[in-house]
């Protein structure tokens, strides 16, 4: 399932890619920076892998140093998470035989990276990134979708999972068990892609993507029973978003903000536990920029990954190469945020991680059987 391989890992290298999004990013002690995103076929589909990338400069990307592959499945929507211990954490979802794996990187700065045998975690996708509460808890956020959630692909290949909701996982020995909370449920919600947030009276803030925006729910118990879930008000396009506790105490979101589609996206802050939010900065005003994650860096920077214009589910090799298929990151601090424009001379916007040219992989008839 986890392929290191130097000469295995030439398969998957940008030449052999139609398509590629849903971007995770982490920024190590040092200054390393790994970037996950996946691809695989022409869709979202059986065939998927994720794949790892890194930069030691913060300008130059490798090719995948790390890829995980599963025949007859489909790995999908990696998040790359560094824990407490300061280890790097590679989880992934499989379809079928729902589940969430993970690998675990103890030295994530280390010359050759050694990475654990992939383990499973829970059911069954987890789209963002854990979070650690007041109480030193773990808390992963683990949905299982509806029935039908997954269009692209035939109903026999939904979740066979009985208890759909938006669950939280805890684990309160360093990620070696896991047990599963309760669930919350937002009307309407579409792939859930949950996350969540400690407030400071000690009540936890989930956000939920919907069809109308973004949905939310609280607990006032450590994850065990979830509020109805209601109309945040936050909005946007039914898409992924992220929100994060900063170091300094303030709360940001990354969301569409007065969007048409998937444009604007903008990075927003609140001192007043989401009531309102004081400042934000345009990240992208772009078409098709979307998926957002955020790690905030030891050297005091935010680094943001998002990708743009996919390239998948088009009807031709010609028509997906018209795309732009791009992984991007950018830079910026909490004063560019305050400012609502970059000031700080080592911040950036939209720096290409990966950006996918003419396909050159063996399947010579990539869109055999697809209506043009």
């Amino acid at each position: 399932m986890l392929i290191t391989d130097q000469q295995e890992l030439k398969k998957y290298t940008a030449e052999n890619r139609i398509w590629q999004g849903i971007p995770s990013i982490e920024v190590t002690r040092k200054g390393r920076i790994f970037v996950t995103f996946y691809s695989g076929g022409i869709k979202e589909e059986i065939g998927n892998y994720c794949m790892l990338v890194e930069s030691r400069d913060g300008i130059r990307y490798s090719e995948p140093i790390a890829v995980t592959y599963m025949a007859e499945h489909r790995c999908f929507d990696p998040c790359l998470w560094i824990d407490p211990l300061g280890r790097l954490w590679w989880t992934w979802a499989i379809c079928p035989d729902d589940g969430l794996w993970a690998t675990v990187c103890e030295d994530p700065d280390a010359e050759t990276l050694q990475w654990s045998e992939p383990f499973f975690v829970g059911n069954d996708i987890m789209m963002n990134k854990p979070i650690v509460t007041s109480d030193g808890a773990w808390l992963f956020p683990l949905a299982v979708w509806d029935h039908g959630v997954r269009t692209t692909l035939p109903a026999s290949y939904d979740s066979k999972t009985p208890d759909k909701g938006a669950y939280v996982y805890r684990s309160t020995d360093s990620g070696k068990s896991f047990t599963r909370l309760g669930a919350a449920h937002v009307p309407d919600r579409s792939f859930d892609e949950h996350m969540v947030a400690e407030l400071r009276d000690g009540r936890l803030w989930m956000l939920v993507r919907t069809h109308y925006g973004i949905g939310e729910s609280y607990s006032t118990d450590g994850g065990r029973t979830w509020t109805p879930g209601a109309d945040s008000g936050l909005g946007g396009p039914s898409s992924r978003f992220h929100l994060r506790r900063l170091r300094s105490g303030r709360l940001l979101l990354i969301n569409h903000v007065n969007f048409t589609k998937r444009n604007n996206l903008t990075v927003l802050l609140s001192e007043d536990e989401g009531r309102t939010w004081c400042a934000q900065l345009l990240l992208d005003g772009r078409d098709a920029v979307s998926y957002p994650d955020m790690a905030e860096g030891a050297d005091g920077y935010l680094y943001i990954t998002y990708d743009r214009e996919r390239g998948c589910n088009k009807k031709s090799l010609a028509e997906a190469q018209g795309y732009a298929r791009e992984i991007l990151v950018s830079r910026i601090t909490e004063a560019d945020i305050l400012a609502g424009k970059p000031i700080d001379k080592g911040s950036y916007l939209g720096r290409i991680v990966s950006k996918l040219g003419d396909y050159e992989g063996e399947d010579t008839d990539p869109y055999r059987g697809v209506l043009q």
